[in-house]
């Protein structure tokens, strides 16, 4: 690799001077003290190439029986770049996630210490200009933090490119099951949806991950009080929980989107790409007073209306327009 770069930057023969070593160029430098073979010169990076494999998934019924199988046929990552391409992901939700409003004092912006608090001589002790100094108590402080903005940025592509690394990794560990929403339809019981859960396969005490096109209520409801459960929809799928889950459970419409939105065949449009990234930024700041799975929606044009934001997620949206601004304020209600 060191080699590599140094026969790459080089100095043209017509501008070296081999009479004296002072004046040698860089690249017979680099050879007479380092001793550096000569190689020609290769690749220094492994391209991000993709890769795309079906992986066959068994499809259970409410009883737990099997009735066929679905295919995940996702493009991933090769297993060289995989995890490079996850851990970056992972790290840019991190990033953006912090908030930056730390903040301190320095010792010019504590108040108070104008005056020398005692004479410079004659009273043994350290000679001190200002109570503001860092090294006294209620002084300022030493390269303390600020307020600053952590956000990195990350490719669409890239950031698609990991979930469905990750989807095809735990499709190892996944069930696909039918729909059972009908099942729930008259009340909630969260007893028959962890017997369920024994059904296919799933331990309550795992942690399990459900990923529906559409969550019912009822169903929302009877899963709710497992801890170890997390139930999404393709809005709010995120890396975090795909990675964390132990077993995945998704419904035949779910893995039609799956391969749809992270198939090999997916070419992606402008629409898509902005729509996809207003959900990313809605996941990092969407997250009110502790609740989960709660949608950004986007509102417009509306006023003094009280809107459902049909997405399933049981809140409605409150417009209010403030006439001597004009912005538009949005609130969640239950």
């Amino acid at each position: 690799m060191a080699s590599a770069f140094l026969t790459t930057a080089t100095t043209p023969t017509s501008l070296s001077f081999t009479s004296s070593s002072i004046f040698l160029s860089s690249h017979q430098f680099h050879i007479q003290k380092f001793n550096f073979p000569i190689l020609p010169l290769t690749a220094a990076t492994t391209s991000l190439s993709i890769s795309c494999k079906a992986s066959p998934i068994p499809v259970l019924n409410f009883s737990g029986e099997k009735v066929g199988e679905s295919f995940l046929d996702l493009r991933s990552a090769p297993p060289t770049t995989a995890r490079a391409v996850v851990h970056r992901a992972v790290v840019t939700d991190l990033q953006n996630k912090r908030r930056g409003t730390a903040s301190t004092l320095t010792r010019a912006e504590v108040s108070g210490g104008g005056r020398k608090p005692y004479p410079q001589k004659k009273t043994g002790r350290a000679r001190r200009g200002s109570n503001r100094t860092p090294l006294r108590p209620g002084g300022g402080v030493i390269f303390g933090p600020k307020p600053r903005d952590w956000s990195v940025k990350i490719n669409r592509k890239e950031k698609r490119l990991a979930i469905s690394t990750a989807v095809a990794s735990a499709a190892s560990s996944a069930v696909v099951v039918e729909d059972f929403a009908a099942e729930f339809a008259e009340k909630p019981r969260t007893r028959e949806f962890i017997a369920a859960m024994k059904r296919w396969g799933l331990d309550p005490k795992e942690k399990a991950m459900f990923l529906m096109t559409e969550v019912p209520e009822n169903v929302r409801l009877s899963s709710r009080n497992i801890g170890t459960l997390k139930m999404h929809t393709p809005r709010t799928l995120n890396l975090f929980d795909i990675l964390d889950a132990d077993k995945l459970v998704l419904t035949q419409d779910a893995v039609d989107y799956l391969n749809q939105r992270y198939g090999a065949d997916y070419l992606g449009s402008d629409d898509e790409d902005e729509e996809e990234e207003d959900d990313y930024e809605g996941d990092e700041e969407g997250a009110v007073d502790g609740e989960e799975g709660l949608c950004n929606c986007i509102v417009t044009t509306v006023a003094d209306k009280v809107l459902d934001c049909g997405l399933g997620c049981g809140f409605v949206v409150v417009v209010d327009i403030i006439e001597n601004f004009g912005q538009v304020g949005l609130k969640w209600l239950k």
